[in-house]
């Protein structure tokens, strides 16, 4: 690491992170560990380790532990996707039904259950930006509103990360409706595994090949992948729950085992590569896909992304210029607080910071997993962090709000 004072922080504040997380998470047993790197102006100006990866077994987090990075999976799947539009062999505003030709009767749903749905036309038909921007109309079963959802848990659609082929996915979503209109509302949704089927159709090359070679092999992202190899079983992580998916309440007593990194699906081959939330990795590996995008879409001579498309990726694209708390009125569960955030293409982007609350800066954008993972890039202060731990859900405690406080609090020189 650098000494941090070079960077425009103050050593002195960003000790304070680790016995912060120490104290109010480790010790008292609300996250199992915590892992956190902090990147300015082109070096390394924090990085620490805290906690147990295996708390059964008593074993120390080292700083090469895999974690299941969920939702972090997202911005992979959209930057992959977006390549593609540079190449000029796909566009935001075709219709999804062009390349999936069985969705092309899909309705909105205006009543009845998977017995005999009544539906109505859609207002437009679904873009494939709809699908970047989570304003397709598709959900997740966890989000538990009505129907559509209940659905979707009956059909298991993209329920289990290991489950299934991709294939198998878009038959099924074939036969539920859309939850709205597209482009009329904002839904944390399984839009993001569509672009991953997506990718696999429009390039020919398997969706899991493409990311391996387009993006993880360029960017030296040697442990990021959808399944953990032998060699690597050894530093996987275990997974806790305090709770349930989609819901702020935790459950009393310590968090419960969820998955046991011995006998973990995540260590067997999968059918279902999923776009929006099948990715295990590393803090190393995914702090370079951070820095990537810091850099404008290049990182050591090799450029995934022109600059102009990550600037309209990490653009707010909601209809209006609104934000999440006017536009997410169908969605429950997020992996973004709503007020001053919008969302572009793969990420929420902070669009007014006096309404988040928050030290940070306008078009900052980030975005994070299940399992209480986080990662923002701030272009303003040429700033990137990742935050890795195993806790699921995501909205059991504060501490992504809680970590850019400490983060922004340790900055001596500001950009803006």
């Amino acid at each position: 690491m650098t000494k941090p004072e070079s960077l425009g922080f103050s050593s002195e504040r960003l000790a304070r992170i680790a016995p912060f997380l120490d104290e109010r998470y480790i010790k008292p047993g609300k996250l199992p560990c915590a892992q956190v790197q902090v990147w300015r102006r082109g070096k390394l100006a924090y990085d620490m380790t805290l906690g147990l990866a295996d708390r059964e077994r008593g074993t120390p987090l080292k700083d090469d532990a895999l974690f299941r990075i969920y939702s972090m999976t997202k911005p992979v799947t959209s930057v992959a996707f977006m390549m593609l539009v540079e190449e000029g062999r796909v566009a935001l505003d075709e219709p999804v039904a062009r390349y999936i030709p069985e969705w092309a009767g899909l309705g909105v749903f205006a009543g009845g259950t998977d017995a005999g749905w009544a539906t109505t036309p859609p207002s437009r038909p679904m873009q494939i930006i709809d699908l970047l921007r989570h304003t397709s109309g598709l959900t997740y079963g966890f989000q538990v509103q009505g129907n559509v959802d209940a659905a979707y848990r009956k059909l298991k659609v993209a329920e289990d990360l290991r489950y299934g082929t991709l294939d198998e996915f878009i038959a099924k979503l074939a036969t539920i409706p859309l939850n709205f209109s597209p482009g009329e509302a904002w839904n944390y949704s399984v839009s993001t595994d569509v672009l991953g089927y997506l990718i696999g159709k429009i390039s020919g090359v398997p969706f899991e090949r493409f990311l391996r070679e387009r993006i993880f092999e360029p960017l030296g992202m040697v442990d990021t992948a959808f399944t953990v190899p032998a060699d690597k079983a050894s530093r996987l992580t275990a997974c806790y729950a305090a709770g349930v998916l989609g819901s702020k309440a935790v459950a009393a007593g310590p968090p419960k085992l969820q998955d046991d990194p011995a006998e973990s699906p995540y260590l067997a081959e999968t059918g279902f590569h999923s776009g929006g939330g099948g990715l295990v990795s590393t803090a190393a590996d995914y702090m370079r896909f951070a820095r990537m995008l810091l850099n404008g879409g290049e990182l050591d001579g090799h450029r995934l992304l022109g600059p102009k498309t990550l600037r309209l990726m990490t653009s707010n694209h909601l209809p209006g210029g609104k934000d999440l708390t006017q536009m997410a009125t169908k969605s429950q569960f997020s992996e973004a607080t709503y007020a001053g955030v919008g969302f572009g293409l793969g990420f929420g982007v902070t669009i007014d910071l006096p309404a988040t609350m928050l030290a940070g800066s306008v078009g900052d954008f980030f975005w994070g997993g299940a399992a209480s993972t986080f990662f923002w890039v701030d272009p303003a202060e040429d700033l990137a962090v990742v935050f890795l731990t195993q806790l699921l859900p995501s909205s059991a405690y504060p501490v992504r709000r809680e970590l850019r406080t400490l983060v922004y609090a340790a900055l001596t020189e500001c950009g803006s």
